[in-house]
């Protein structure tokens, strides 16, 4: 194995070494990769998330129903199984989205700067201008009304609209950081020997700003799981009879005090998914943090 495969090797492993160091983010993960397959799993359930049997409304906790039932008779443990799938669905995908669209733009401005940069730059100021929740609320009611067939699914609307809005912070923290390392000597050595602009961007700095992509992308998860499940529980996210956490909270509100537990199961999976997530982007945070991975080498 040539030398610049071994010390990749060996920074893969201090990496990773430091992040299950960090022993809430190694819980985290186990706790995530859980919640997703019991997501991707649910059709094992005995029960379906829509067919109402009103015979056995607001039952409690039991061997039969975990979660107990909703107002329809519904099992809870299953809809929240299935409501899962599309949070989970919604955070990965925007953020994918929002991310690759903030490191192509904050790419751009940093590396080129001039009028490159305040282009972009003003652009995203415009965009961070917008107040999020009521722009998501329009865009979501106009977006279902064109007749486009793959927008006819309020999945995939939910995912433009969450990424629209919130690439803006990975632009401008991809852009901070090209700023500093387009100065560095690799950058220029790079130049002088006739790499191009793309082969530059692209294979020497871009890696140098995996860590910080990454803490910042759990963090748009994050947010993204919470911005769905606010749109669904206001009505403008995820479509009935599609069950979500969101949409679930809403139901459970004309209940709360006949059967708590209708809200407390969906509140408290969307606790947990959060909190796992923000743990793990604690554990890349320290897992990349670049002086200490560079003392323990």
């Amino acid at each position: 194995m040539s030398e610049p495969r071994l010390r990749e090797s060996g920074l893969t492993q201090t990496i990773l070494r430091r992040f299950f160091k960090h022993k809430l983010a190694g819980v985290a993960i186990a706790a995530l990769a859980f919640l997703a397959l019991t997501s991707v799993f649910a059709f094992v359930s005995p029960y379906s998330p829509t067919v109402q049997e009103p015979a056995n409304k607001f039952q409690t906790s039991s061997a039969q129903h975990w979660f107990g039932t909703d107002e329809l008779g519904r099992d809870l443990f299953t809809r929240i199984l299935y409501g899962g799938r599309v949070s989970l669905a919604v955070g990965l995908f925007s953020t994918f989205l929002s991310v690759a669209l903030g490191v192509v733009v904050g790419s751009l401005s940093g590396y080129f700067g001039g009028w490159i940069d305040s282009i972009l730059m003003r652009l995203t100021d415009a965009f961070l201008t917008f107040p999020a929740i009521f722009v998501l609320i329009i865009l979501g009611a106009y977006l279902r009304e064109q007749q486009v067939p793959w927008l006819k699914n309020s999945v995939v609307i939910v995912v433009i609209i969450i990424a629209a809005l919130s690439w803006m912070w990975p632009a401008r923290l991809v852009r901070g950081l090209f700023l500093v390392l387009r100065e560095r000597e690799f950058v220029a050595a790079t130049r002088a020997l006739g790499g191009s602009d793309l082969r530059i961007i692209v294979r020497h700095i871009l890696p140098n700003c995996i860590g910080p992509i990454l803490v910042s992308g759990t963090l748009q998860m994050a947010y993204a799981i919470i911005t769905e499940s606010g749109l669904s529980y206001l009505g403008f996210g995820v479509q009935p009879p599609t069950p979500t956490w969101g949409s679930i909270l809403a139901t459970a509100q004309n209940h709360v005090f006949r059967a708590p537990w209708i809200a407390f199961y969906p509140g408290l999976m969307i606790f947990i998914t959060v909190m796992t997530i923000n743990y793990i982007g604690d554990g890349l945070r320290d897992a990349f943090d670049p002086y200490v991975v560079h003392a323990e080498k």
